[in-house]
């Protein structure tokens, strides 16, 4: 198994009580222990405002940040779980993910989606439209950056997006382009965008839930003659990590306590409730054998969100101790 983890931006409230003026230290001095780590890959969240309730504690923009930790970093790849496909005209979004990769030398993953948070769009003027045109946004944004990564031009006359001979030079450093990772697991959309353009895939839920995607995903592969071993299927983890069970307990309560004056009481039981259900909750031997039993079902890469990272290390480090070499 492969690994990533998610450096704090402020989308999930983790770095209230830090002051705005030093995020950016700590979100690069985390990005540079990554890439001095275990890790194959950090990653971001592409949204604007807080969640679960949007709140004016800082959110710091995706691609901005992509484009810093190429700068700072070395080695680890830089994803976005996930870039929404209509913040960004798609022919602008190639070019500037073209122009990340060559900063990092080669190192950009496009996480990429057709954006959920309903708040989010209509502040930002978006609109919010249905899910099946917010889909068909995704399907032609992604065939126009295909292009451009692919021939350095894009031009599609869709629905949703009108492009002629926008140039995209020069090409990403990564041959063939950027790879995609579709996220979500729609059956009839946006596992089929996935099929024809995927490298990687992103959604979760239970074991057999993600049985039954992975089945569709072979189903829409073999539909278009492709192996569907081509495409590595990955999820994300909401991660609390302690040497034991009481331990874990406690962890978990200082991350609710921290939450629960920004989201409610109500909101924060929710999130607990997701936290213990995760198959990043427990001790490593627990996380161990609830991320293997995924592997065996065709999950070869995880993702990893640590909601004490700006602030207490000592949980991924027994992490990347204990679980990676288990796994990887």
């Amino acid at each position: 198994m492969r690994f990533g983890t998610f450096i704090p931006q402020g989308w999930r409230f983790d770095l209230v009580g830090i002051e705005p003026a030093d995020h950016w230290r700590v979100m690069s001095g985390l990005a540079q222990r990554a890439d001095e780590g275990p890790w194959e890959s950090l990653w971001v969240y592409d949204h604007f405002h807080t969640t679960p309730v949007p709140s004016e504690e800082a959110t710091h923009e995706a691609w901005t940040l992509m484009s810093a930790f190429a700068a700072v970093t070395d080695r680890i790849r830089l994803g976005q779980m996930c870039t929404c496909m209509a913040y960004r005209n798609p022919a602008y979004l190639a070019k500037v993910a073209a122009t990340v990769d060559l900063i990092s030398g080669g190192r950009v993953e496009m996480g990429i989606g057709g954006g959920w948070y309903e708040h989010e769009w209509r502040a930002y003027g978006y609109g919010f439209p249905e899910i099946k045109d917010r889909l068909g946004m995704l399907r032609e944004g992604v065939e126009i950056m295909h292009q451009a990564w692919t021939t350095g031009t894009a031009t599609l006359d869709g629905k949703h997006y009108q492009v002629d001979g926008a140039i995209v030079r020069p090409l990403p450093v990564q041959e063939g382009g950027i790879p995609f990772w579709i996220a979500g697991g729609g059956e009839k959309v946006t596992l089929k965008i996935a099929a024809k353009y995927a490298s990687y895939t992103n959604f979760t839920g239970s074991i057999e839930e993600f049985v039954h995607k992975s089945e569709v995903l072979r189903g829409h592969c073999e539909a278009l003659g492709r192996d569907v071993d081509e495409i590595t299927r990955s999820s994300n983890a909401n991660t609390i990590v302690a040497a034991t069970e009481a331990e874990a307990d406690d962890r978990l309560a200082a991350v609710i306590a921290r939450l629960t004056p920004h989201v409610g009481e109500e909101r924060a039981a929710g999130i607990e409730r997701e936290y213990r259900a995760s198959p990043g909750f427990g001790t490593p031997e627990q996380i161990v054998e609830k991320l293997q039993a995924r592997a065996d079902v065709g999950l070869g890469y995880s993702i990893h969100y640590f909601p004490e990272h700006a602030y207490d290390r000592s949980g991924i480090e027994l992490f990347e101790r204990e679980v990676i070499p288990a796994l990887a």
